[in-house]
């Protein structure tokens, strides 16, 4: 059998172990009627995606829109005793560019989508734009001026990123959402989403806090346009019973602007008892602002980083929601190769899910050891 048919048949596989997995960090199997669920948190909305689990972290990122990885395929036409004549993988170049810069997040998310295109012998070019829509469009352009057989993007800053993104299906070429862009994937003639629904990933922590018995939640945000985070924080406020106060606090880039801006908003506001951070920093900073103040706070947290994992651990931290953004890397890259040399698609016109998963004090012991070893 050729190299590159091997490739096809095991992305074919992975992708098909991947789509009917179940289980969500606390190992509760979460299978719905409705054709997909998500993971520790109530049912999906509007949509019947498909969910998905399992994934792994670590990497780096910064990485500068050429740089490369993996290599190509089998050359078009070899044959080692098939009766099929295969050309799957043979030089094809995809292209991933997202919103993201090189903190904890991303880097896992950039590794996931550099071992794909190890995994199926294909190119893969990453591109974080650090929150800089007009760096973004322009990568995006540049890739379809390259020629790109396949384009994932995040879509974080609809209204700055949506002209590029439309031109990418305009040229003719297959173009996918990761992370941001549940609400615009479609309109844009995107063929699916990879991320989680930020609406029901911020239901269920507002459940989570309701049962640790919270009653006013500061949801604070590291990113000022970023829609999903406004999601997550409508999302808490929709199932939480308490009031929930959504404020922007500063970029992950400046910690000591977080952590004051939290002091301030915690001094301003005597009766919160619960911080809400929508990414895996402004937990850290939670702790240290609440200590400064002299408040007991819960905390609660999106993603999974080292030190996160450490606060759940040591109880500082009650639980965070996990999107699996190793798989928002990695997914959208063999979606992309599997078109490209053999015409499917996937998710029938709706998102395939990573999330949301939760990581309490009742898992973070094994969830640590696969931070450790690398996988998550």
């Amino acid at each position: 059998m050729s190299k590159s048919l091997r490739h096809a048949l095991t992305a074919v596989a992975a992708l098909s172990l991947l789509a009917t997995a179940c289980a969500d960090d606390d190992g509760t199997d979460t299978s719905q009627d409705t054709g997909g669920a998500t993971t520790g948190g109530p049912a999906t909305g509007d949509t019947e995606p498909t969910a998905i689990s399992g994934g792994d972290t670590t990497g780096d990122t910064g990485t500068a829109p050429g740089s490369t990885t993996g290599g190509t395929g089998t050359a078009p036409g070899s044959t080692t005793g098939d009766t099929v004549d295969v050309v799957q993988g043979a030089d094809l170049t995809f292209h991933v560019i997202t919103h993201g810069d090189d903190g904890v997040f991303w880097a896992v998310a950039q590794k996931g989508a550099e071992q794909a295109g190890a995994d199926l012998g294909v190119t893969v070019k990453y591109f974080g734009a650090n929150n800089d829509a007009e760096a973004q469009s322009q990568a995006i352009e540049a890739a379809i001026a390259e020629g790109s057989d396949g384009i994932a993007i995040s879509l974080a800053d609809p209204e700055g990123v949506s002209a590029a993104a439309q031109a990418v299906t305009d040229a003719g070429i297959p173009l996918y959402t990761l992370n941001s862009g549940l609400n615009n994937y479609q309109e844009l003639g995107a063929v699916t989403h990879v991320g989680q629904t930020e609406t029901v990933a911020g239901e269920g922590a507002g459940e989570r806090f309701n049962e640790l018995g919270a009653t006013s939640i500061l949801c604070a945000r590291q990113e000022q346009t970023n829609i999903a985070l406004e999601e997550r924080c409508e999302g808490l406020a929709s199932t939480f019973e308490g009031e929930v106060k959504s404020e922007f606090v500063g970029l992950d880039a400046d910690p000591t602007e977080q952590e004051n801006q939290i002091a301030a908003l915690l001094q301003a506001n005597p009766d919160i008892d619960a911080v809400m951070g929508t990414g895996p920093n402004i937990p850290l900073r939670a702790i240290a602002a609440g200590e400064a103040a002299g408040r007991e706070l819960i905390i609660g947290g999106f993603d999974i980083s080292p030190d996160v994992i450490g606060a759940i651990e040591d109880g500082s931290v009650a639980f965070t929601v996990d999107q699996q953004q190793y798989l928002q890397g990695y997914l959208p890259v063999v979606l992309m190769y599997l078109q490209a040399t053999n015409l499917n698609t996937a998710g029938g016109g709706l998102p395939i899910l990573t999330g949301p998963g939760f990581v309490t004090n009742e898992n973070v012991e094994a969830v640590k050891a696969l931070v450790e070893a690398g996988t998550r």
